[in-house]
């Protein structure tokens, strides 16, 4: 597959970046002006039933060595924590826990569990505060999060300002990072993925996309088609253009878009070389705020759902829903980052030919 970045409008226009269609500049901490205006900026009330779900096994038992359960409770906060030995519906947990009078829900642990929990406080229109104790925490991280210490996150309880963000869907499963097929969905089943994944990925990738046989797998978007790619990576809101393998930051958590990326074997000397010098050549890589489909010559496919092991009927529809998660942070993050533009007009222009010769369908833009 040859290099590529394609972008698909939204609305009227397809400004993409630090500068999009109604004029919203991007601020120095890598979400829109927009998402750090107006509410954000004024005070928010601390939430007076606030309920707050502890995982204490996630990030090797990160929320019990700082004590986040305690500190929580010390701050009014009604806490539910995890017991490993009994599974629980967690989104079930959520709505009981809205049902019974909740004003907030957070979370210390991983981005999948996070992501349960905030599909629950998008629905129900409540603020959402994510406390970072899993291992990685990628939605943490483009929130500016202090990942070291979660416990910093309790501020927000008392003392945050608040964010809009998208939410991503994979069918009716809400991600608030990314859901990934083919190989990339193999990963997540490797036990050294977990700890980590960067390095589990560039050293495993190569050989599962040589010698992948899993479904035979077709992604849609709008007019554009990608025939049996081996490993396909779609994301709430694209990876920085310098991420080939979607495993670092985001430039926005609030740009309506979804990133696309879409891998064909070669050799796995080449894709290892590729991945590790950040290059884009063997990757068709797309932003867009339509649909997604990926289908696949079998009726249920294993998929990658922020990181946690699931199984979806196929087709598996993916959509964005703008700025739909009210999410509560501290008013000092130390993580935040600062923005990356993200492709423009002639850049799309480019290499949108390149991308024609090895995708089996049609772009226009």
């Amino acid at each position: 597959m040859a290099d590529g970045t394609v972008s698909s409008g939204r609305g009227n226009g397809s400004c993409v970046g630090a500068c999009d269609c109604d004029g919203r500049r991007t601020d120095e901490r890598g979400l829109s002006a927009l998402a750090m205006t107006g509410d954000a900026f004024r005070p928010v009330a601390a939430a007076r039933r606030p309920y707050l779900i502890v995982n204490p096994r996630s990030g090797g038992g990160k929320a019990s060595r700082f004590r986040i359960a305690e500190q929580a409770r010390a701050l009014g906060a009604q806490v539910l924590l995890l017991d490993p030995s009994r599974p629980q519906d967690l989104t079930a947990v959520a709505r009981r826990a809205v049902d019974d009078g909740a004003d907030l829900l957070g979370v210390a642990g991983g981005d999948g569990t996070q992501a349960l929990v905030a599909g629950v406080a998008a629905k129900s229109g409540l603020p959402f505060v994510v406390i970072p104790a899993g291992t990685r925490n990628h939605f943490a991280m483009d929130l500016g999060l202090d990942r070291e210490d979660p416990s910093a996150a309790l501020e927000a309880l008392t003392d945050g300002v608040e964010l809009r963000v998208d939410l991503g869907f994979a069918g009716e499963r809400v991600f608030v990072n990314n859901v990934s097929f083919g190989a990339y969905a193999a990963l997540v089943q490797d036990p050294a993925y977990r700890e980590d994944k960067i390095g589990t990925t560039v050293r495993i990738l190569p050989e599962f996309l040589a010698r992948h046989e899993g479904p035979k797998l077709v992604v849609r978007a709008g007019l554009l088609t990608v025939d049996r790619p081996d490993a396909v990576l779609v994301s709430n809101n694209p990876y920085r253009v310098d991420d080939p393998a979607g495993l670092g930051r985001r430039a926005q958590l609030d740009s309506g878009l979804l990133g696309v990326l879409a891998a064909r074997a070669e050799t796995p000397a080449e894709t290892a070389a590729r991945l590790r010098g950040g290059q884009t050549h063997g990757l068709t890589n797309l932003a867009t705020s339509e649909e997604v489909v990926v289908d696949a010559d079998v009726p249920f496919v294993p998929v990658g759902l922020d990181g946690e092991a699931v199984t979806l009927p196929t087709p598996v529809r993916c959509r964005i829903s703008p700025r739909t998660l009210r999410v509560r942070v501290p008013r000092h993050r130390p993580g935040a980052a600062p923005a990356v533009r993200p492709p423009g007009r002639g850049t799309i222009r480019r290499v949108a030919s390149a991308v024609g010769r090895t995708v089996h369908g049609r772009h226009t833009g």
